[in-house]
């Protein structure tokens, strides 16, 4: 099994469904704890919109994002706070839930990983996989 991720930062709504597209991907799952976002189109309704119209399903997974303080830490640089604050955001029972949830949809079909971080090197999407999924094939996409 194989999971995409992509980062909006950057991107247009344009070029990100035409990176998608380009991969084959067919479900986006968003992995934000608040999928909103100051990049126009980018926010959850108008997103699953844009994607809908594109033939991709969104779904949002909201205990796999990156809690407040974990969020803070990241903006601050703190990398190695960010990602301990986020390990402990994957052992609550919602988020260990979420992630066998995620497992399953990426086995149903094509799906990608969706943050806002261009390099999946900065993103928790790189934590999550080697945290719930150390063995999956990830690809990262950039729009």
């Amino acid at each position: 099994m194989r999971i995409f991720t992509i980062g909006y930062e950057g991107a247009t709504v344009g070029e990100f469904l035409a990176a998608l597209q380009k991969a084959g991907v067919e479900r986006v799952i968003d992995v934000r704890a608040l999928p909103l976002s100051r990049r126009p189109g980018f926010s959850k309704s108008p997103l699953r919109a844009a994607l809908e119209e594109a033939g991709i399903e969104y779904v949002h997974l909201k205990a796999l994002g990156t809690p407040a303080e974990g969020r803070a830490a990241a903006r601050a640089g703190r990398h190695q706070d960010m990602a301990r604050i986020y390990a402990g955001q994957l052992e609550l029972p919602e988020a260990l839930a979420q992630s066998a949830q995620m497992l399953d949809l990426a086995r149903e079909r094509p799906s990608a990983l969706l943050c806002f971080e261009r390099e999946p090197a900065d993103c928790h999407r790189t934590l999550l996989l080697d945290a719930v999924a150390p063995n999956v094939e990830a690809l990262h996409l950039f729009a």
